[in-house]
């Protein structure tokens, strides 16, 4: 079985409640769900804590996630729980916080992982912001048990590709269709969100935006755009 996980609190210290921040109409964590229900998998879940989980619950509902509450700051240890409770087999890990994640990229590296039978998947080079991270449940199940570093269990994969000699790790260049490494349409800051409502107010028509739109966009406008934030 495959779940897709996506992890989200909105206690954020930089920019708190930015997973729910608009953009055209939809939260930002509507448009991470809607994206990533176009990935074929059986179990779709946002993982959260107790303190997040009233006011997130409608959010995933509405998307057709289930909720899974877990440990608020040892993130590895919450997905471990998630692992054992839905009964996965390979992980397909998302942060609420990318509201531009691509299924595209995701469905690619997914079988990538699958064909290569690896520990561990990812691509490099995408734009910051629209990818995801594969790993194996029974993987990560070891890393929860024996991962001292508070690092490794708050980022939950570190503790796998950190160690190529015991896990196969397939980190790897993304087809080149996908690849902008320059680009950065990840949330964490005041600027970030200006910078993604010029996008959406460019690009969104009421689907998920996919890379082949964000990469041209963003090589087309970065300057205009930062010049807007900074005006």
């Amino acid at each position: 079985m495959t779940g897709v996980f996506l992890q989200v609190r909105i206690d954020s210290s930089r920019l708190p409640g930015k997973a729910l921040l608009p953009l055209k109409g939809k939260a930002v964590i509507d448009h991470a769900m809607v994206s990533l229900k176009n990935i074929n998998a059986d179990v779709y879940a946002l993982l959260t804590d107790r303190a997040s989980s009233t006011e997130l619950r409608p959010y995933a509902e509405r998307c057709g996630f289930t909720l899974f509450i877990g440990d608020k700051f040892d993130v590895l240890k919450r997905y471990a729980d998630a692992a054992m409770y839905y009964g996965v087999d390979t992980i397909i890990r998302a942060t609420g916080d990318n509201p531009l994640v691509s299924s595209a990229a995701a469905a690619a590296i997914l079988e990538e992982h699958r064909s290569q039978k690896a520990d561990f998947s990812c691509y490099m080079g995408l734009p910051l912001g629209t990818g995801v991270e594969i790993v194996q449940a029974d993987s990560l199940l070891f890393a929860h048990r024996v991962a001292q570093d508070p690092y490794e269990r708050e980022h939950v994969n570190p503790y796998l590709y950190r160690r190529e000699e015991m896990f196969f790790i397939h980190k790897v260049s993304a087809p080149s269709r996908f690849i902008c490494p320059q680009a950065r349409v990840t949330l964490d800051t005041e600027d970030d969100y200006r910078y993604l409502q010029l996008l959406f107010n460019d690009l969104y028509k009421n689907a998920p935006i996919e890379l082949d739109a964000v990469i041209p966009w963003v090589k087309r406008h970065a300057r205009t755009a930062v010049s807007a934030i900074k005006g």
